[in-house]
């Protein structure tokens, strides 16, 4: 690979800041170059006037008038539910599970399918331009084998696990079902195959795997027992630990109480945290980590924000999920307040949208919209940070990719704004405060609540651009 210029109007999160403070780390460069080296690494993120001396010779690609962000971090989707999208089951969480998810998830079990639920999924996310992604998987091995060598084929990062259950009363669930021994059996099965399998190195890989219980309704103290156990003897290998937590509160029949009546336990989280057994007394060891991201969150206790926070573990907020299942709204001012990484997730067949702009672009109406002073105009700094740079640091990955400091892996997307008349229009004739900085910040907001799948006209990671096909 020879080292790259790519010219463009410039825009991210730089350092590493929090949420909090991620208006005051944003760097935006009108007419800027990014420098990727021949090593696939930011050489140089700046003015295109100030191009170091050495990479004037450089191959260039000039992508005025269009964008160049870090490639977005998608912390939450379901690969088996690449087909079932916008699916309809007449009910919140557990029955749309029931009806719908169970039975489009069992169609895996069919190799040929799966194969080409893999291609999709991949080329979905080329589409919207996930470069990096935490993976719910499939509970066949044969679909995971089929998802892990697509990615690699493809050249995207992921983190993804084996879809975990082994009870369930619904008819519908029993194709997806495993014995509590094949359950350990088969994702010690996919560590030792696919986790870093693409260079041997967890530093260096793209491939990643994590442990993945669907949820804790999906298992018993025995799987949780067990898995804490294969957890612990892997844990320094750097692999993750991912499952839902806290997503339908419905009284006394939803997710929430559900967990908490089959487990006798004071809050859900306790369930991964080791704490499994009547009256949250401990029965196994902790799925927590710096590793371990949690979907959803909905419906934290303030005991389980803290928790969240000190053992380092990560939360994917899934705006469009929460609204198309009417989970209801994460409170943003408190889960941020915590300390808690917040990342983005599309958690897509749960959700409606592939594109974490879209995402970003609810989370924004979903948070203005909360009730008297919980209700935040979240700022556009806020939104990127979210999307890119967040999601790395979920992945506890922030050293090698989510902004343009020097250094880095060369992961970004190119957005052309011809490419969606209306999104050029927006940036091309919206209004622009006097205030050059929030003439910045209004031109970053339009960008990302108007892109879009359309406007995303390259991807790349490592340097590498990612064919979509």
């Amino acid at each position: 690979m020879v080292s790259q210029v790519h010219l463009g109007h410039i825009f991210h999160v730089a350092g590493r800041p929090t949420v909090q403070n991620a208006a005051d780390a944003l760097v935006s460069v009108p007419d800027g170059a990014l420098v990727v080296g021949d090593d696939g690494r930011i050489a140089y993120c700046g003015g295109r006037d100030e191009i170091p001396a050495e990479f004037r010779g450089a191959d260039e690609f000039d992508h005025r008038p269009g964008f160049l962000l870090p490639g977005f971090v998608d912390a939450h989707i379901h690969f088996p539910q690449t087909f079932a999208g916008d699916a309809y089951g007449g009910g919140q969480l557990l029955e749309w599970l029931t009806l719908c998810m169970y039975p489009a998830e069992s169609r895996l079990a069919d190799p040929m399918y799966a194969q080409r639920a893999a291609v999709e999924f991949c080329a979905r996310r080329i589409a919207v331009g996930t470069t990096a992604a935490m993976v719910f998987g499939s509970a066949f091995p044969h679909a995971q084998d089929a998802l892990f060598s697509e990615t690699r084929r493809r050249g995207l990062r992921m983190v993804g696990g084996r879809g975990i259950q082994t009870t369930g009363e619904e008819e519908s669930v029993a194709p997806l079902l495993t014995s509590e021994d094949e359950a350990i059996q088969l994702t010690k099965a996919e560590i030792d195959t696919w986790h870093a399998a693409d260079t041997g190195d967890v530093d260096t890989a793209l491939l990643h795997v994590a442990i993945v219980p669907r949820f804790s309704l999906s298992v018993t103290r025995e799987t949780l027992h067990n898995l804490g156990e294969l957890y612990d003897s892997v844990r320094g290998r750097g692999v993750y630990f991912h499952s839902h937590l806290n997503e339908n509160n419905r009284p006394g029949t939803g997710e929430v109480d559900s967990t908490k009546q089959a487990y006798q336990v004071d809050s859900y989280l306790d369930t991964y945290d080791g704490k499994f057994l009547p009256g949250s007394q401990v029965g196994g060891k902790s799925l927590l980590g710096r590793r371990s991201i949690l979907a959803h969150c909905v419906h934290c206790q303030d005991a389980e924000l803290r928790r969240l926070k000190q053992t380092g573990s990560s939360i994917a907020h899934c705006p469009v999920s929460q609204q198309f299942l009417g989970s209801g709204t994460m409170p943003w001012k408190r889960t941020i307040a915590s300390g808690v990484t917040v990342a983005a997730g599309t958690d897509y067949g749960g959700g409606d949208e592939w594109s974490i702009p879209r995402v970003l672009a609810a989370a924004f109406k979903v948070h203005i919209s909360e009730s008297g002073a919980d209700g935040v105009s979240m700022h556009p700094a806020e939104m990127l940070f979210t999307g890119t740079l967040a999601g790395a640091r979920a992945l506890d990955m922030e050293n090698r990719f989510g902004n343009f400091d020097l250094g880095k892996e060369a992961d970004f997307v190119v957005v052309d704004p011809a490419r969606k008349q209306a999104l050029e229009s927006a940036l091309a004739q919206g209004i622009r405060s006097d205030d050059p900085v929030l003439a910045r910040d209004q031109t970053l907001f339009a960008l990302l609540m108007g892109m879009g799948e359309a406007a995303v006209a390259q991807v790349y990671v490592q340097g590498r651009r990612i064919d979509d096909r």
